[in-house]
């Protein structure tokens, strides 16, 4: 298991505060925008995202929301372009609620990564499996973002897809031993 800390851009010490989330031997930062109400390239972010690449520090974000506009793939699209340094992983499929959106605009991108947890209440099987393969197994996550619904139903659902075996050990576990180092 890894533990994430989180910010927010209105610390008076961003470089402090990343810093203890690496002393206390946490392996990202998490951030939710839509509950911090900041807009997720909010130029006042700008420095804790060099800080965090500079630190090889992933980066999980509370990514879309059709109600908001403060983590939708339009903010997140400058980030990836700006960082390609810097490992980001969108939770949610990389748009909660807009997810053909997120997975148009955002699948191509190498420093990007999804979680695909808390979003398989919404789908339905053919349009999970298609987030899957586009964005690739390799770029998948499940339980970085810890699920807001039964965390075995969750699993169950993403049993059912019927991957392969490989796809199921990359998003199971691979993936998530690549980007936190574990």
């Amino acid at each position: 298991m890894a533990g994430l800390g989180t910010i927010h851009p209105d610390s008076a010490d961003l470089r402090g505060d990343i810093h203890r989330i690496i002393d206390l031997g946490l392996k990202g930062i998490k951030i939710h925008p839509d509950f911090q109400k900041f807009k997720l390239d909010d130029y006042r972010y700008l420095k804790a995202y060099e800080i965090c690449a500079a630190n090889h520090l992933p980066v999980l974000i509370h990514t879309g929301d059709k109600r908001y506009d403060y983590s939708n793939p339009n903010r997140m699209k400058p980030l990836l372009e700006c960082f390609p340094e810097l490992t980001f992983i969108g939770a949610h499929f990389g748009g909660w609620s807009i997810w053909e959106q997120a997975v148009a605009e955002l699948n191509e991108f190498d420093n990007f990564y999804v979680d695909c947890s808390s979003s398989f209440y919404a789908l339905d099987k053919a349009t999970a499996k298609h987030c899957i393969r586009t964005y690739g197994a390799h770029k998948v996550l499940f339980g970085s973002d810890y699920p807001m619904w039964e965390a075995k139903d969750e699993l169950d659902f993403l049993l059912s897809l019927e991957l392969t075996r490989e796809e199921y050990e990359e998003i199971l576990h691979l993936n998530c031993e690549k980007i936190f180092k574990i």
